[in-house]
């Protein structure tokens, strides 16, 4: 048995990684050709062909993180219809190898892809995409949201701050800072603006070049203004708050997705969209189970010459599909408001369901 597995994971991995650098060449090409254009662009910035080919290499973990599930049923499909057409199948069955037993192989194999995938989306994808970002805003512009920025709430004992982040650096400091103190009765306490600002680990925001206004009274009768070349802020805002509301939310980590979300509920702030993607970066590797499961009765069809391509071909549409319709149901969860974990589970469970009646009816029953 143990012989059949090392077979199996052998041409099941050695296909996957086939198909992975595939479809990661093809979307290096389209990156590559789309930041070319861009060095045209942002030639008198300095923006040079070794930027725009470090910023392509950048993005690789990401097209990867996306495109595993998909190249793990792609490449197993392959794997169990060659078999199956070459009639070695039929000898694996003839040595002992029932359905559960090679379920339970294929089952572990896509373990190991779960982890995988789930290694390179929690903590390879989002460094490498925040690293491809501020290189390419160091030469094409600043990275920021709409005309305004990005909006923050900070809840204090004393008072609460609504936080305005202009534009994100390409070192990583923060640009055209505004901070507004509202007390406990809801009155405008002081607004703070400031140039520039950087985080600490201390928990607290360096501001420099500040201009600050306090109202000693409220309705503002009173103003004191000043300025100064820093300040000191307090707060429990990180770095990797203010990359969630300036960069895209499914490119961070797990854990940081979790901590936005409970400041933006602990600031009475809506958090939808982000439980949505808290919850599809939960589901999405589980996904490579699924993939597994639903190419293992491919073992069981039985090929005429040449026959197999149709049926890798359906391979890749079942990915496609599921990758859009990954997409589409967070979409619609989100304009509809469902349930986060359940909008992000729909797509699995409804592959799971497909899986398990490929399985029943094709392998079990025949």
């Amino acid at each position: 048995m143990k012989t059949l597995r090392r077979l199996i994971n052998g041409e099941v991995i050695r296909a996957v990684a086939f198909v992975t650098l595939g479809f990661l060449s093809l979307f290096f090409f389209f990156d590559f050709v789309e930041e070319v254009q861009s060095v045209g662009r942002h030639t008198a910035t300095g923006y040079k062909l070794v930027h725009a080919l470090s910023y392509v290499v950048l993005m690789i973990p990401s097209h990867l993180y996306e495109l595993m599930p998909i190249t793990v049923l792609i490449g197993t499909i392959f794997v169990m219809a060659r078999l199956a057409q070459s009639s070695e199948y039929t000898i694996l069955r003839t040595s002992g190898l029932d359905p559960w037993r090679a379920l339970k192989a294929l089952l572990a194999l896509g373990f190991g892809f779960v982890l995988l995938t789930f290694a390179i989306g929690d903590y390879v994808s989002p460094m490498a995409d925040r690293t491809a970002q501020l290189l390419k805003a160091k030469y094409t512009g600043r990275i920021t949201v709409g005309q305004t920025g990005a909006w923050l709430k900070e809840k204090q004992s004393y008072g609460q701050f609504a936080v305005n982040v202009g534009e994100l650096a390409s070192d990583g400091g923060l640009r055209q800072i505004r901070i507004f103190e509202f007390n406990n009765r809801g009155f405008l306490a002081s607004m703070t603006q400031g140039e520039s600002a950087t985080i600490q680990d201390d928990d607290a925001w360096t501001l420099f070049r500040v201009h600050r206004t306090e109202f000693i009274t409220e309705g503002g009768t009173q103003i004191e203004r000043s300025n100064l070349p820093s300040m000191r802020w307090p707060n429990r805002i990180s770095a990797e708050m203010v990359s969630a509301a300036l960069l895209k939310p499914e490119r961070m980590s797990t854990i940081d997705l979790f901590q936005y979300i409970q400041h933006l509920q602990n600031n009475a702030q809506t958090a939808q969209r982000y439980e949505i993607e808290f919850w599809k970066k939960v589901f999405y590797p589980l996904s490579c189970l699924v993939m597994v499961v639903l190419a293992l009765p491919f073992a069981y069809l039985h090929f005429r010459s040449g026959g197999i391509a149709t049926y890798v071909f359906a391979g890749v549409m079942a990915g496609i599909s599921f990758f859009l319709l990954n997409n589409v149901f967070g979409y619609i969860g989100n304009l509809q408001n469902w349930q986060p974990w359940l909008t992000a589970a729909l797509p699995g469970l409804i592959y799971s369901l497909l899986s398990l009646t490929a399985f029943t009816w094709l392998v079990l029953r025949r």
